[in-house]
């Protein structure tokens, strides 16, 4: 079992807190993806939970076993960097077998292990060769399969498909989801590409100012983001935020129309849609096309609503221009609403 538990971990860097008391809980084989912008401290915690860095306050736990104490060697973990970290003067075989040979392991299991992960990455042609005869790609795959070889408890990624380009990106996400789903190996992956976040995780945790502000299945962190953060950090396009008034009437009065919503002890919310969610209608938002950008089989389009941006997609085959005006209806079921000071959902 390889459970990692974090109990209120906190790291300061001088003045500046990185972290603020985090808690969480990772289960056996599950893929957690800690994602954020720069600066919003998740390598910092990944670092923590490797033993590269030492928390200010708080615990380390995995498999049941409390680690913060220990150094990297001893926490069952294999790490897997940005840069790769493939040593340059070693082949393919020797820099998968490095690991195990500095555990002096038993010739036959190293040459065994070595032979079984570059299958699992689809590298075996390639043991003989030196990285500098190596892509990108196939660099990548080495430093995988040299984690995997490990048979660690836990491994752990750094944003370690940012240095590809957008095709093998995508091919590497299949692969890796696969082969670490296969391996049953707990995974802890760091990255601010919200795509990579979506397609790779079992769970997300959203991070911003050193706080885990949700951690969810990836449908709920894209369908119901818990704050405001959440819903501009997550989505290309993010969502669209109008301010909404409440009306005599105990509806709410948003982009110039009326509609229901939350029975909040407030006078001003701020209402949420996703720009997939509306579709052009005879009633809604009244809105002029400023920027049309077509992606294939969607357009989308830039607009103005009651003098503010706003992002729709439609389907391709609807002519816009840009200019041209028309009718925006939200999906009911689709808004969500937020809190304008404390920055969080409010229930509808």
């Amino acid at each position: 079992m390889a459970e990692i538990v974090i109990k209120n971990v906190a790291k300061s860097f001088g003045s500046f807190k990185a972290l603020h008391s985090v808690d969480m809980t990772i289960s056996n084989q599950e893929f957690m993806v800690l994602l954020g912008a720069s600066g919003c401290g998740k390598t910092t915690l990944l670092r923590i939970i490797a033993g590269l860095e030492t928390p200010t306050q708080g615990e380390v736990w995995i498999g049941g076993r409390r680690v913060d104490h220990l150094p990297p060697r001893q926490r069952g973990i294999a790490m897997v960097f940005q840069n790769y970290a493939v040593f340059p003067h070693l082949t393919v075989f020797e820099n998968i077998a490095f690991g195990l040979r500095m555990q002096k392991m038993d010739k036959a299991e190293v040459e065994r292990r070595v032979t079984r992960t570059a299958e699992l990455m689809h590298i075996e042609q390639l043991l003989k060769r030196y990285s500098g005869q190596l892509s990108g790609g196939q660099r990548q795959r080495v430093a995988v399969a040299r984690a995997l070889a490990m048979e660690p408890d836990v491994i752990l990624m750094d944003e370690p498909l940012s240095n590809l380009d957008a095709l093998l990106r995508l091919e590497m996400r299949a692969e890796l989801k696969g082969v670490l789903a296969d391996s049953k190996t707990t995974t802890i992956y760091v990255t601010h590409d919200q795509v990579e976040a979506m397609s790779l995780a079992d769970r997300i945790s959203v991070m911003n100012g050193g706080r885990i502000v949700q951690s969810d299945s990836p449908v709920e962190v894209y369908r119901n983001p818990a704050a405001r953060f959440v819903g501009s950090f997550i989505g290309n396009p993010p969502m669209n935020f109008m301010e909404a008034k409440r009306t005599g009437t105990g509806r709410w009065r948003v982009g110039g129309i009326e509609i229901d919503g939350p029975q909040a002890d407030r006078g001003t919310l701020e209402f949420a849609i996703r720009p997939e969610d509306v579709t052009r209608a005879e009633a809604g938002f009244a809105a002029t096309a400023r920027v049309v950008e077509p992606l294939g089989a969607h357009t989308l389009v830039t607009c103005e609503v009651g003098g503010k941006p706003f992002r729709a997609i439609i389907d391709s085959d609807d002519p816009i221009a840009p200019g041209d005006t028309m009718t925006l209806a939200p999906q009911p079921a689709r808004v969500r609403w937020f809190d304008p000071e404390t920055q969080t959902a409010i229930s509808a």
